[in-house]
């Protein structure tokens, strides 16, 4: 009797890189579950780099939808091991680009939020970008502390309900993952999904983007994620910052429903890119030394947004004067968690 050779066992990822990549007639998208499941197959350290490269660029040639969004979230957040019984969180807040052009005035917003009680945590990735300047470092400038572990933002969180961490100590593995980036030479899908992944379940999220088209991605892939209530716009660099200068269109979801609202711009005029990004001049304005009409529309302008889709203002104008007024009364010889 003659054995047919058998066929050597075929990897168990290998079926995610096949619906993905099977040509231009047979490759269809993956579902939710499908993306949920290969991705948790990723986290735990199960596919090979080769197959994971793969299975990135595909995803990346083709653009993720929002179901296959929601499940490559859903996958991370099934594998983050965040221990029980951390603080409720009011904002999970994305910060995962870096700035080059403007300094980064989204962390004196999120702190002005924190210091008038609004929860914030912070998470994002770092490095990745040469010559922008990350949230770390801003703080640091600041003299506000970084997070390392759960333990240390719940901590931050209810000592001065503002934290932030960055994503090699929030998900070693996805860090790593994000690191492909050097070997690829592209943007990972990554770089979309970690934004999603709302790891505390905050009741809100808040996201900004540099690609527009990017934006009913994060709206729809939250909702499919069982998302309640998120905002996303195009922000400066892509970080959750208002571009004063520029109207503003936001998608969010209200009560897990859809929608999009326009904000006009907040001044006239034209913002040159910044000389350069000196941070100490952060610490100055939050101080009240000098007068930068930009700077602060920049601030309460991304206030606002936060204010409107978290439940804290029910209009446009409502959000704005709400957020002025915190700025006017922020304390100025005190940042959250500053020593």
């Amino acid at each position: 009797m003659s054995h047919s050779a058998a066929s050597p066992l075929e990897h168990p990822f290998a079926q995610y890189v096949r619906i993905l990549g099977k040509g231009p007639n047979l490759s269809r998208p993956l579902s939710l579950d499908e993306a949920r499941t290969a991705m948790g197959m990723v986290m735990r350290g199960e596919v090979e780099q080769a197959q994971l490269g793969a299975f990135l660029c595909l995803l990346r040639v083709k653009t993720e939808l929002p179901e296959e969004a929601a499940g490559l979230a859903l996958g991370i957040k099934d594998h983050l091991n965040v221990p029980a019984g951390l603080p409720a969180v009011d904002v999970d807040w994305a910060s995962y680009a870096g700035k080059s052009r403007q300094l980064p005035y989204y962390v004196p917003a999120a702190l002005c939020l924190a210091q008038h009680g609004v929860k914030v945590f912070m998470h994002g990735a770092e490095g990745h970008t040469g010559g922008r300047v990350y949230t770390s470092q801003v703080l640091a400038a600041l003299g506000v502390p970084v997070a390392t572990d759960f333990a240390q933002a719940a901590a931050h969180l209810n000592d001065h309900a503002f934290a932030y961490m960055r994503l090699e100590h929030l998900s070693p593995a996805l860090h790593q993952i994000m690191g492909l980036r050097q070997l690829l030479g592209l943007r990972s899908p990554i770089h979309t999904v970690a934004r999603m992944v709302n790891p505390l379940n905050a009741a809100f999220s808040i996201n900004g983007v540099t690609h527009p088209p990017y934006l009913p991605v994060h709206q729809e892939g939250s909702r499919l994620m069982g998302e309640k209530a998120m905002a996303a716009f195009k922000g400066d660099g892509g970080e959750v910052e208002r571009r004063p200068e520029k109207s503003c269109e936001v998608f969010f979801l209200q009560d897990g429903q859809p929608g999009t609202e326009d904000w006009p711009a907040l001044v006239s005029g034209v913002r040159e890119k910044e000389e350069s990004l000196d941070l100490a001049r952060l610490k100055a304005l939050w101080r009240g030394e000098g007068n930068d009409e930009m700077a602060v529309a920049a601030i309460a302008g991304t206030m606002a947004i936060v204010l409107r889709y978290c439940g804290r203002a029910k209009s446009v104008a409502e959000a704005e004067g709400a957020a002025l007024a915190m700025w006017r009364d922020r304390i100025k010889g005190a940042l959250p968690g500053a020593a």
